[in-house]
Formats: structure tokens, sequence, C-alpha cells
């Protein structure tokens, strides 16, 4: 049975449209257990009704035709219930309801079986059985699991319009749009140009090499061919895009030219392997290092290299790019968008984005902000086979995909489009303002990079410095720990950049779920287990050279600051302190003219924001990191689908640790900083600053938005806001009080589409 099921989705997922998914359905269920007649119908709650929708068993011309009234019937009940109902006599059930339009005889054996998307039912999967007949469990979860299958492809259906096309059936407006993460705000409208794979890294046979010297030379040959079109996809793209977001491209030139990336394949290559097959293998190894981490922002980076491999291999099958028409309007759609990818469209003719996989961490995410391209991403539910050349509307503000849509929706959108282009402008006239409310406190506004691996030119005039720098980046490309002097050329570059103002370099974050290639760590529990400075403390001499490495990189600009991450006690704070002071001693003593940092933690553990008086005694500044903060508090994945709706800084437990993080802080002088997506999310600025946080530290494409924030407000208007927010007990009554806050003083914009 297993092996049956296996076919059965295989061909479901692989068909052309609904009616085609819908008839593997019906036709191999049918078989399967072996029944009389297998049969969907789908739920038009608008119209009342079930709609037969596919059959194989019943007459074929009902489809379409016939559908029972709502919660009628045992096909009713099975929708009422939302789980399965088996029936062995259905005449005799009280519920049951006689069809005669279907050609349907007295059938006995009865079993429904709901198909359910996002708590809602879409339909019934209905077998039956000429003769008595109670299905084993088996059978049950057989058809059960069939049924979840069809819920992707109906979404798809109902998003598209394909329903109400082929069979009359009227999809609820809300259901009339296909869900993901909002990752870059704004509306865009335009015509979809797939983007695919045309190099498939997984499909690569294992074979022998034949020539291994002439292979090598084939592999370093694709490598500079591939350098080069980044380099030249740079220069193109730096009239349109902020310098700080493209050192995104710097970022990938490191990975392309680490030693570990070209060495490991040409090692492979001398062993025996196939040039293909080396490159595949080695690619493999770098990206699964970054899948297994927690960090969302470093985990998407595995997707970086996988387009790195594919794009030398096809350097390697082929010297031959292929051609793509862009039209004027074209929103670029994928299973998995890649960076560079995005920047091969043309800058004036790119208004969309929309990925079935990534997060808002993603580099694609990342360069839309910067470009102030309306992005989507996470649409589990896109078809993506079957949308190229078609029109669709991306609303970036809420994370919806419109496809083929109707004429009312297409009318609202453009005009909710023209405000945004008129929202936009109206950013633009904030750069160089100060970061200031309305009653005169200053709010500094610091830049979260992690990508300034040989750019010296990352600057952006918006922001008052770096709040928090990820030095773990050049610790992954390569094939050994950076030593002390490589080490200090990423992070003077980084603190020359922005010199005078302020660069916090967050101390190496690894461990457990962030394992090197060359410091393997294996843990049943990697979440909760040896990472950030508890590797530090397990290792002071990578801590040491890493903090002599900052140390030496500071003389003379005096604008470092030291985090330290994932702290859970004030012993730990301690011992890493004397660390601290130990390496700037031996330095002292070696004839360096180094100077003593400010030093800080990053609270983003629940232990640590219940220690905070005794943190706030022992360091010079505290920064909360609201990401982890929240999934921690909340015990909820904020990359798991199925749990990310859970997932709110705005729910009154985060903002009321937050108050308690402040609190705690300013008896004893010390300033806090909140980074994060916290930081630059509108509704949240106005509770943190009605906290009185110090200052917020964000992705550069949030600045200005955040900025707005700030100047329309007061810190006095911003703690009435708050003392409300703290009364509510539902995340729900916070958010809708937040941006009812913003539409008050015009800002609604910012939190949705239209001004």
């Amino acid at each position: 049975m297993l092996e049956i099921l296996h076919r059965i989705i295989q061909e479901v997922n692989t068909a052309p449209d609904l009616n085609a998914a819908l008839a593997v359905i019906v036709k191999e269920v049918k078989q399967a257990v072996k029944a009389d007649v297998c049969s969907v119908y789908l739920t038009d709650y608008e119209n009342r009704r079930h709609v037969l929708a596919a059959t194989h068993g019943l007459r074929k011309e009902a489809v379409g035709k016939v559908s029972l009234p709502l919660h009628r019937g045992l096909v009713g009940l099975v929708c009422e219930r939302a789980e399965p109902v088996s029936v062995d006599d259905a005449p005799s059930h009280p519920r049951y309801l006689f069809v005669t339009e279907t050609g349907e005889v007295l059938y006995h054996g009865f079993l429904g079986v709901p198909v359910i998307q996002n708590r809602k039912v879409l339909g019934v999967l209905v077998v039956r059985q000429r003769k008595p007949r109670q299905f084993d469990d088996n059978e049950i979860t057989f058809v059960f699991t069939l049924a979840a299958q069809l819920a992707g492809a109906i979404t798809h259906a109902q998003a598209s319009g394909e329903l109400s096309r082929d069979l009359n059936l009227t999809a609820d407006t809300p259901a009339r749009f296909l869900r993901g993460r909002p990752s870059s705000s704004g509306v865009a409208i335009g015509s979809v140009v797939v983007t695919y794979r045309a190099a498939d890294l997984e499909a690569v046979p294992d074979r022998r090499a034949e020539d291994a010297e002439a292979e090598i030379e084939q592999f370093r040959a694709a490598v500079a061919g591939v350098e080069e079109s980044l380099r030249s996809l740079k220069t193109r793209i730096g009239k349109v895009l902020p310098v700080e977001e493209q050192a995104l491209f710097d970022a990938l030139l490191l990975m392309l030219g680490s030693d570990s990336l070209v060495s490991q394949t040409i090692g492979r290559i001398h062993h025996g392997e196939w040039v293909q097959t080396a490159l595949r293998n080695t690619i493999e190894e770098h990206a699964l290092v970054f899948d297994k981490m927690d960090d969302v922002y470093l985990r998407e980076r595995a997707s970086d290299i996988r387009d790195l491999g594919r794009r030398i291999l096809m350097h390697l099958q082929t010297d031959t790019p292929r051609s793509v028409n862009y039209p004027d309007q074209t929103i670029l759609v994928g299973e998995d968008v890649g960076a560079v990818e995005l920047m091969e469209v043309p800058r004036e003719r790119l208004v969309g984005i929309i990925s079935a996989a990534g997060s808002g961490a993603s580099h694609v995410a990342i360069l839309a902000r910067a470009m102030g391209v309306p992005a989507v991403m996470g649409v589990a539910d896109l078809p993506v086979s079957r949308m190229e050349g078609r029109e669709v509307i991306v609303d970036g503000y809420h994370g919806r995909v419109y496809v083929s849509p109707t004429p009312s929706v297409l009318s609202e959108y453009k005009r909710l489009e023209a405000e945004d282009r008129a929202l936009f402008l109206e950013l633009e006239k904030l750069k160089g303002e100060p970061s200031e409310t309305t009653d005169g406190v200053q709010v500094p506004l610091y830049l979260n990079t992690g990508l300034v691996p040989d750019t010296g030119t990352l600057g952006t005039g918006e922001s008052s410095g770096v709040g928090l720098y990820r030095t773990e980046l050049p610790f992954m490309v390569r094939d050994r720990f950076p030593g002390e002097e490589s080490q200090i050329v990423n992070y003077r570059l980084v603190l020359e950049a922005f010199a005078p103002r302020p660069v916090t370099l967050r101390t190496l974050d690894i461990g457990g779920d962030k394992s090197l290639p060359y410091f393997p760590m294996k843990e049943s529990n990697p979440f909760l287990g040896w990472r950030g400075i508890r590797v530090s403390l397990d290792h002071p001499e990578i801590f040491l050279t890493q903090i002599r490495a900052m140390l030496r990189a500071a003389v003379g600009l005096y604008n470092m600051q030291i985090m330290l991450p994932m702290v859970t006690s004030v012993s730990e704070v301690d011992e890493l302190m004397l660390l601290i002071q130990r390496a700037h001693d031996e330095l002292e003593e070696e004839g360096y003219p180094v100077a003593m940092p400010r030093i800080g933690v990053m609270v983003e553990v629940p232990a640590a924001a219940f220690q905070i008086d005794a943190l706030a005694r022992r360091v010079d500044f505290l920064s909360v990191g609201s990401n982890d903060l929240t999934q921690y508090l909340l015990a909820v994945d904020r990359n798991n689908p199925r749990v990310a709706e859970l997932y709110s800084e705005l729910h009154p437990a985060v903002l009321k640790t937050l108050v308690q993080i402040v609190e705690g802080a300013k008896r004893y002088g010390c300033p806090v900083s909140v980074c994060g997506e916290m930081a630059g999310h509108p509704p949240a600025t106005v509770l943190l600053l009605g906290m009185g946080v110090d200052s917020l530290s964000m992705s550069a494409g949030s600045l200005l938005r955040v900025k707005w924030v700030i100047r329309s407000f007061s810190r006095s208007h911003a703690r009435q806001l708050l003392q409300a927010a703290l009364r509510m007990e539902d995340v729900q009554q916070v958010r809708r009080l937040m941006e009812g806050a913003l539409e008050d003083v015009g800002l609604g914009g910012l939190v949705r589409a239209g001004s």
C-alpha cells in the first residue's frame, strides 16, 4: 500500500491542473481500496453547496453540474466535523441523502474524508461500496493521506480562478490569493517570468575522471567565468543598488574564491572523481553546514552556495547563456529565486518578486528591500510551472499573491500601487533628516550586517553606525579557522568604512546547530546545545584570537564595541571579560597601542532577561536579540510554516519581558538597543520608543520607514500607547491598537497597501 501511495502522490504533484489531479485521485483510490465509486466534492461556501468535481463510478456528465446542499447528507457531515466519517450501511444513517442525478444506486459502504488547508475544509473525498462495508483503519488513513495531497492543488485552482472557470465554483474572496511571507513591502502588478535552474547539480551522475589535469583546468576556467559574470553584474547594479547592499556580491565572490571550495573540488578530482561529480559533492558539503543552522540569516547562505555551484556547472556544461525576454513590468517567480538571478533582470523592468522558498533573511529579500521592490517569499502553494506569462499582483505588505486577478481586485490594487509610489517619494524626502521624536528625543538607528568581507565603502548616511556585525561568514567559507592577521583585515574594513561612527562586532556565534566544516559538532538537541559563548569558554584559544584581531583592527579608530552572544548566566560574562582584559594586556605588552572597547551582551535567552540587573552592572550596553528572544519565549520556530502565525514580537509576553529588560538596565544607567526584525517593524517601533529603548538596529531597507515613525510620535504619546498595549491579553488586540495609531498620524501606508 505504501508503494501505491507514493506513486499516486507523485502523479498528483506532477498533474498539469486540478482536473488532472482529481482524475488521478478518484481512479487510483477506487482501485487501491477496491471500491465501486470514488468521488470528490468541493465546498462552495458562498453558494452553500458541495459540488461534484470528479468521479470514477458515477455519471461523468454530472461533474460540475450536480451539487449537494451545504451541511446536508453524509458529505455535509464530514465537512461539519472536519474529520473522516465511515459508515457500513449509509442508507440507514439519519443524514443519508439519495441523489439520482449522479446515476447513484443504493450504495451501502461509505467513507468520507475532509480535504483541509489552513483549518478550512475545501472539499470531501468520498469512497462508496454497493454492499455494506466497514473500511478499516489502514484504508481510512490511506484515503486521508491522499486527501491532504489535494489541498495544495485546490488552493492553486482557487487563486488562479480555475475553479470558477472549469467547475462554475465560486471561491471565497479571502481564498483568492496565495499566502507567503511579506519580505519587502509594497504593491506590484505585472507579468510573470519564471526563473529556473538550467543546471541541476542533483542530477549529476557519479563518474570517474578520465583526465584529471584537463578536468581541473576546465574547472578553473568555469570558476573564472562565474567570477567574471558576478563582477560584471556588480558593476551594472552599482547605479541602482545602495553601496552597502553591493556587499552581497562581495560575499558571493568570497565564497567563490574560498580555498576550501576550490581546493576541495580539485582534491576530489585528483582522487578520481569526474569534475561535475566533484563539484556537486563539494557544494553539498558546504551547503549542509549552513542548512543545519538555527540562525535564519546564516541558514539562507546555503541557497547562495548551491546557486554558485549551479552557475559553475552551467559553465562546465555549456558556454551559451540562456536568453530571456523580460517584459516592462516583470514579476520574477521561481521555486527558490537566487540573488544573482534577480540581478540579471534589467532594473527598470523588475517590479516584483515571488519565491516558493526563502524568507525575509535571504539575499533576495535583502536586495528587494534595498531596491524598493515588493517581494513575497515562502509561498508554499506556488504553482511555479504554470505561471509563465500570467498577470499577478504582489502584495508585499501582507504576503499575498493574486494570480490572474479579477477586474475588481486589479482595479483596487492599481489604485493602491499609485498610492504606494507616492509613499516612496515621501520616504525619500527623509534622507539626511535626524531620527528624532516630535518632543526632541534622539533615537539613533543602526545597521545590521555581516557581509563586508572585502569592501571599504559600506557606509550609509542614514545609519548612525553598525549595531550588529556578524563575524561568522569568514569562518564559514574556509577549510580552517582564520588566523589573527586575516581577521584583522575583515574587521578593519568595516571599522574604517563607518569611522567615526560606532561598529558593534559580535563575537563568533557558532556551535551545535552552526558547526563549521572543519569543527564538527553532533548533538541530539543542537538548538539548546553547545553554541555561542559556550563554545568560546570551552575553547578560549579561538575566542582570544578573535578578540586580539578585533582590538588590533580598532587601533587609531576608537569606534569598536564588542558584543557577546547567547549569554545565560553572569558567570559566563565574568569569565569572558577576564579573557578580553587578558588579550588587551598581552597586546599592550607586545607594543600595540590598543584601547579597551565598550563591552555588551546580547539578551536573547529568557534567563538573561530575568537576570538583567546583574548583567547591567557588569557591561557597558545591552542589545536585545528580538528574533531569538521571541522564539524562545513563545516556543515557536518562526521559519516553520505550520506555526509561523504564532510568532509575533507584539505578543504581550514579549512586550512585558522587554519592559523588564529596559527598566532593569535603566536602574544602572546601562543603554539598551534592540536589533532584529522587531526594530524595523513600524508598529513595534512605537512601543519600543515608549519603553525608553535608547537605539534600534535593523537592515538598511527599514531605516527610512522607522525614521518616519520616530519623527511622527512623541515619547509621551508612545508611552501612553505602550501602557494600553500592556493591558491587553491578545496579540491581535495589540496589533490593531498599533496599526490604528499609525493610521491616526497618517502612516497607515507603512503597514498596508495604500496611503
